[in-house]
């Protein structure tokens, strides 16, 4: 009898988390995912909270250990969950962000622009399914909704998926920021499927709510803190600079990586080939490439890319109202007077945008409790509860960002 190979892995958040299938193995060893080491999680977030270096590898096994407690909790409450949509739900689980770029969201649809990571995740997947002789089938089935069991996709995509436990408690752990923390294992315990759809039982209501508290605690404090929001923004300024100014003759823009294809060359069609470049791909190349452009004749360019090294970033300012043209206005004349820039230029250091964050969208995924009598009810429309209807309200907040 062939012994399985299981190996098992320390995790500073959960502790061992166990791998024992040859698909998650197949998986694990890929490049295209090995990638994953060299993406940051919270992209510029170590710049406010310095432990805030984890990786999308960490969270992607951090959500396999979460999908593998939830698969197993379902099944103790009699779900028919058959081993072959075990595997298929773990596989998927640990490719579902396969499709991040360099800095995750931070350059999401500039980098590679039109292009949204959950889109470049299912062709990712594709092109590894055909690698791996058709076993991602059915993850590919079930991460697209395609499945009969509508609850193995809210696993992985839903209101309370497990994507989103580990991004809480991992984001949380590694920031230092208590406001994250979240009963990940309690919520893990309360969760139930009826009539094929995910829930969760009465007595994990709380739970939820302080799930669905933290989770907007940590987007305002963590996610869209000013400073994070600031770096991100100048490193979107500085790639904006670069494809302004591009030209392939120019030896001093040339990075020497697929980086140069995404900035001079690509045309928004993803095939196979572009594919294989995206996956070449990681944050160093970014940080190498800032390096380089640092030292560019373009005055602009190479101002940007030395402050961003040396965390000279912008001045930012968060409200809840939208700025007054004349403030903008006067902050604008001070960057033409203080950098001796021209008009048009003026963008590059000084401009404003907006933040959105909503606590709980009821349009297409909603989280129902399953009361003891049976009856099923939306956590927004719940009596006396913490979280009322107005957790699906739009959070809008306004910025401007200056480097005068």
């Amino acid at each position: 009898m062939t012994a399985i190979k299981r190996k098992i892995i320390n995790d500073p958040v959960y502790g061992f988390i166990t791998i024992n299938h040859p698909l998650i193995f197949a998986i694990i060893a890929h490049p295209y995912y090995q990638r994953l080491r060299r993406i940051q999680q919270m992209a510029m977030a170590q710049l406010v909270y310095p432990g805030a270096v984890h990786t999308r590898l960490h969270h992607s096994l951090g959500a396999y250990h979460l999908m593998h407690n939830a698969v197993a909790e379902l099944r103790g409450k009699g779900v028919e969950i058959t081993d072959e949509e075990e595997t298929a739900v773990k596989a998927a689980i640990l490719l579902h962000d396969i499709g991040h770029g360099p800095f995750s969201h931070a350059l999401e649809q500039i980098l590679v622009q039109g292009a949204h990571h959950e889109h470049l995740s299912l062709q990712i997947m594709n092109l590894m399914n055909t690698e791996l002789g058709g076993q991602l089938t059915l993850a590919i089935r079930i991460f697209t909704d395609n499945y009969h069991k509508p609850f193995l996709h809210q696993l992985i995509s839903g209101q309370l998926d497990v994507d989103r436990m580990d991004y809480l408690s991992r984001d949380s752990f590694y920031s230092g920021v208590s406001e994250g923390v979240i009963g990940y294992d309690r919520i893990i315990k309360m969760l139930v499927v009826h009539d094929g759809q995910l829930m969760v039982e009465e007595k994990g209501i709380y739970s939820v709510e302080k799930f669905l508290v933290a989770r907007r605690q940590m987007y305002w404090q963590v996610y869209l803190h000013k400073t994070v929001l600031s770096a991100e923004k100048m490193l979107v300024k500085i790639l904006q600079r670069v494809r302004s100014i591009y030209s392939k003759t120019d030896e001093q823009l040339n990075t020497l990586s697929e980086l140069d294809f995404f900035l001079g060359g690509f045309e928004s069609h993803m095939d196979t080939s572009v594919l294989e470049k995206f996956c070449s791909i990681d944050d160093h190349d970014v940080m190498h490439a800032v390096k380089c452009w640092s030292h560019h004749p373009d005055r602009i360019l190479s101002l940007l890319c030395n402050r961003f090294l040396n965390r000279q970033l912008y001045k930012a300012r968060i409200q809840a109202e939208p700025f007054e043209n004349s403030f903008v206005k006067s902050k604008e004349v001070e960057a033409i007077q203080k950098f001796g820039i021209s008009p048009e230029d003026v963008s590059y250091f000084c401009f404003t945008g907006e933040a959105a964050n909503t606590l709980y969208q009821t349009k297409d995924e909603r989280i129902n409790i399953l009361f003891k009598d049976g009856t099923v009810t939306d956590i927004s429309r719940i009596e006396n509860a913490l979280i009322d209807q107005n957790l699906s309200e739009q959070v809008k907040k306004f910025y401007i960002c200056s480097l005068t």
